[in-house]
C-alpha cells in the first residue's frame, strides 16, 4: 500500500496536458496540426495524424479540376476523442487566416482533416498539410458559401471557445 503512494501523488499533480496526453498517438517529429482543448495541447506530426482512423472519399471542389481523392481522419472523430459536443471550434491556417465553425455543425458524413490527396501527402504549396475537405458532390448541404468558407487549407492549428 505504501508503495502505490509515490504513483497516486504523481497521478494527483499531473497536469491536465500530461494526462491528455493518450488521447493522440505521440508525436515524434514537427508537429502539422496543434490541437488546444480541455487544457491540453495536442501536436500531431504526418505519422500522429496518419495513425488515427482514416477515411477516404471522392468529390470534384471549387480550387481543383476534376475528381479527387481525400484521405484523412473525421473531424467528429477527433472531436470524439477530445470528448467535445459543443462550442465553437477556431481553426487556423498558417497564413493566420482564421475561421470558427460550431461544433454541433460536424457530423459523421462530413468534414475531414485530409492529409492525402490522390494518394499522396499534401504539401503547404498544395493546400497542406492538412485540409479541412467536405465531400462536395455527395449532398447539396456540402455546397453552400458557408461550407466553402470553412473549408480552410494549410490548416495548422485548432482551439476551441465556449
Amino acid at each position: 500500500m505504501i508503495r502505490l503512494l509515490p504513483l497516486c501523488l504523481l497521478l494527483c499533480i499531473a497536469s491536465p496536458a500530461a494526462i491528455a496526453g493518450g488521447l493522440f498517438p505521440e508525436a515524434k517529429g514537427p508537429p502539422i496540426l496543434t490541437i488546444r482543448a480541455n487544457g491540453g495541447v495536442h501536436a500531431l506530426d504526418a505519422d500522429a495524424l496518419r495513425a488515427l482512423p482514416a477515411v477516404s472519399f471522392g468529390t470534384t471542389t471549387i480550387w481543383t479540376e476534376g475528381p479527387q481523392t481525400f484521405t484523412g481522419v473525421r473531424m467528429t472523430e477527433v472531436l470524439s476523442r477530445l470528448g467535445i459536443d459543443r462550442g465553437t471550434m477556431i481553426l487556423t491556417a498558417a497564413n493566420d487566416y482564421q475561421i470558427r465553425i460550431p461544433v454541433e455543425d460536424f457530423t459523421s458524413d462530413g468534414a475531414l482533416l485530409a492529409y492525402d490527396r490522390n494518394g499522396a501527402p499534401m504539401t503547404l504549396r498544395d493546400k497542406g498539410p492538412v485540409w479541412l475537405v467536405y465531400p462536395y458532390d455527395d449532398h447539396a448541404r456540402f455546397r453552400t458559401e458557408i461550407v466553402y468558407a470553412n473549408s480552410i487549407w494549410q490548416l495548422d492549428r485548432i482551439e476551441f471557445a465556449e
